[in-house]
């Protein structure tokens, strides 16, 4: 079994979190994200109990920036124990 290098793990994860709530802060910057978000709850039977605020850019950092970091402790964690449960065969 191959070891996953935690860094490179981390970093996959981190840009993928990063990258889908930096999608989502473009989409409430271009005040689409609240048709979208109607949309998805009709589409599943259930009527819309949430309101989308106003962009802020602060609060856009801030939101890309933590679940980025959160991306990479998860994704550092997932790799060490892989790593840990999955020791690399001995030819």
């Amino acid at each position: 079994m191959n070891l996953v290098r935690p860094h490179a793990a981390g970093l996959v994860l981190a840009v993928l979190l990063g990258g889908m709530h930096l999608l989502w802060a473009t989409l409430v910057a271009a005040h689409l994200a609240q048709p979208l978000m109607d949309f998805i709850f009709r589409i599943h039977f259930i009527r819309p109990p949430y309101v989308v605020e106003a962009f802020g850019f602060g609060t856009a950092l801030l939101l890309v920036g933590v679940t980025a970091a959160v991306g990479y402790v998860a994704g550092w964690c997932f790799a060490v124990a892989w790593n840990a449960l999955h020791p690399p065969r001995r030819a």
